[in-house]
């Protein structure tokens, strides 16, 4: 026999579990690969106790195995559920169990609160003496494989928290840039009075409104709901509010307005995503509301007694290629009217009977409360809601724009 496989003396075999302590303390320290963790663990098992055979499985989402040397496949023949996991303490291999006992002698289980780590199955052992080095130092493996493990477990706990960080920043990120789409101011004035509510379902979502002032007569206004939410919708929104701008540059057609922005859809989503749209051009000296309706959630307008739906338009943007026809809802708007913009995570939020709150109720909500300025209303729906809802979550997220035209 070779001298790495010569047996060592006592004293050796504690110098070297010593130093083998330090080694895998720095390597930790120094944050070494996975590999690197268990080619240590590998050089004593094998070089220094003189082990033949050896398979180590650690439960990561499932028994995996992640280290061998010795034996074949046999890794597979292995179910560790069935044979393994009832073992609680280091044993020889019961005979019974044929794939085991054709390779190996010994099992070390490794254990955190009774709950299994790791086992270690060990074969082939050196049998010069009347007690092999590695079955005096069983504990001992036990123990290293518990370090290792924990190591190796922990980096991957480190590993995913530098990806939730990244992911955090980048929805702090997109939450920043979505803030931005917002108007930073609404107008207040003896022709018109706005207020808005924004409320994510996520840190960052799909819904959008709007106000851009044409020139001294006029102005523009909307609400907008992506498909799906996070941060791809935050990014195909930011896109679209870009688009919108400096479309309206060019154009002060709705009509052509919105047949382009389906055009720049279908070029940014691909088909994926598709956007509702509710925008309206107001002519403060002719007092006329001329509107688009893309499948948005109908705005509610009080121009009366009673209150109405505005869904003439057209079907959602990026649905199709082309929209085949576009049609413009013309409102002539009497003094004192109201208009309530909102998107579909209002009226479909559900109470604990699984009732959503509905168009419906909000329009009897709207009339009931007509003489309250936009702000306060927005504020009396919101907290009709969350007595709606109960104990439900917000599922959606929501956004609410009020208009008073004077």
């Amino acid at each position: 026999m070779d001298k790495e496989k010569e047996s060592l003396s006592s004293k050796q075999i504690k110098d070297l579990k010593l130093n083998l302590l330090l080694e895998v303390t720095k390597a930790i320290n120094n944050n070494l690969s996975t590999g690197q963790l268990l080619d240590i663990f590998r050089d004593f098992v094998k070089n220094k106790l003189n082990i033949g055979k050896l398979l180590l499985f650690s439960n990561n989402a499932g028994w995996k195995c992640l280290l061998k040397y010795g034996v074949g496949n046999q890794e597979h023949e292995i179910n560790v559920e069935k044979e393994l996991i009832h073992i609680k303490e280091i044993s020889t291999i019961d005979l019974s169990v044929g794939s085991l006992a054709k390779s190996f002698e010994i099992i070390v289980p490794v254990l955190h609160k009774s709950q299994p780590l790791a086992f270690v199955l060990i074969g082939d052992l050196e049998d010069k003496q009347e007690m092999s080095p590695a079955i005096k130092h069983l504990p001992f493996i036990q123990t290293l494989t518990n370090i290792i493990i924990v190591a190796i477990e922990n980096k991957k706990l480190a590993k995913e928290s530098v990806r939730q960080a990244a992911i955090k920043k980048e929805l702090e990120l997109a939450s920043e840039m979505q803030s931005m789409l917002f108007p930073s101011e609404l107008p207040n004035n003896k022709a018109i009075e706005m207020a808005a509510i924004y409320q994510p379902h996520t840190q960052v979502g799909g819904d959008y409104y709007d106000y851009i002032r044409l020139n001294e007569n006029e102005l523009v206004f909307c609400m907008a709901d992506v498909s799906g939410k996070g941060v791809s919708a935050a990014l195909l929104m930011s896109n679209f509010q870009a688009n919108l701008r400096a479309l309206l540059n060019h154009t002060t057609s709705l009509t052509d307005l919105v047949r382009e922005l389906n055009e720049k859809v279908i070029s940014s989503a691909k088909g994926e995503k598709f956007i509702t749209l509710f925008i309206a051009k107001y002519n403060i000296i002719t007092r006329v509301l001329t509107y688009v309706n893309a499948a948005h959630n109908p705005p509610i307008l009080l121009n009366g007694t009673s209150p109405s739906l505005l869904k003439i338009g057209c079907t959602g943007l990026g649905m199709f290629d082309e929209l085949e026809k576009v049609s413009e809802g013309i409102v002539n708007i009497n003094s004192g009217s109201l208009l309530v913009c909102y998107t579909d995570g209002l009226v479909e939020l559900e109470n604990e009977k699984g009732k959503d709150f509905g168009t419906d109720a909000l329009k009897e909500f709207i009339k009931k409360n007509s003489k309250l300025s936009p702000a306060k209303l927005n504020k009396e729906i919101m907290e009709e809601l969350i007595g709606f809802k109960g104990n439900m979550p917000y599922v959606d997220d929501i956004a609410l724009l009020s208009c008073r035209i004077f």
